[in-house]
């Protein structure tokens, strides 16, 4: 009977753990390294996103301002015999248009839709996504009041309480001024609030750009 080398033996099967264990650890490393890429460009995409948000609210806040502006010069005029009325006309039909806002989150919900938000496993990181996004939720409420206000009133007033033929007259055509009044009123208190909730979603961008920044830096 032949005798078995176990020193040899031991000694090859060593050499098979030591060669899976390296490339079991060669496997891990390209794994972790493609998910730091991964990662990477999920962030840098984040922060791209986030900073075309924050153009398109400072460009409302700017859009918020005037017609707060337009809407306390023509409140004093409405229900009186005020002799410039017919000045504020234009002026009305401009502060019924909608200002919309719809955020750059297609890669934030892939993030989460995906499973990929286990990548970000930086506490503070994922908090400060996850809050400002919760922001834009908010911010979402405080739009949507004004476009119910619109919705529900500025629609059915333009319908029945305007006479075209009038201004076509060279008269001052919206009737029923006292109602107009009263829903111009609630709009300008809508817009204070979609101006506040806007001015709170740049404050988020910001606030998370700042942390994006730090947590892509080399």
């Amino acid at each position: 009977m032949k005798k078995i080398d176990w020193q040899y033996t031991f000694g090859e099967i060593l050499i098979v753990i030591i060669g899976i264990s390296i490339a079991f650890s060669l496997n891990k490393c390209s794994e972790n390294s493609k998910n730091e890429d991964q990662r990477k460009l999920y962030l840098t995409s984040i922060k791209n996103d986030v900073e075309a948000d924050k153009l398109t609210l400072e460009d409302n806040v700017k859009t918020l301002e005037d017609k707060i502006k337009i809407t306390n010069e023509i409140l004093p005029k409405l229900n009186t015999n005020s002799p410039d009325k017919m000045s504020i006309t234009g002026n009305i039909f401009n502060i019924v248009s909608l200002v919309n806002f719809t955020p750059n989150d297609n890669t934030y919900q892939a993030l989460v839709n995906s499973g990929d938000f286990k990548l970000i496993d930086d506490f503070e990181l994922k908090t400060a996504i996850e809050k400002h996004y919760a922001t834009y939720e908010i911010m979402a409420q405080s739009y949507e009041r004004l476009e119910n206000i619109q919705k529900k009133y500025v629609g059915d007033y333009f319908i029945y309480h305007m006479d075209y033929d009038a201004f076509q007259k060279g008269e001052f055509g919206f009737k029923d001024e006292k109602l107009l009044k009263n829903i111009i009123l609630s709009m300008r208190g809508a817009f204070d609030i979609k101006l506040k909730a806007t001015k709170n979603g740049i404050a988020s961008c910001d606030s998370l750009t700042s942390v994006l920044n730090k947590k892509l830096a080399p």
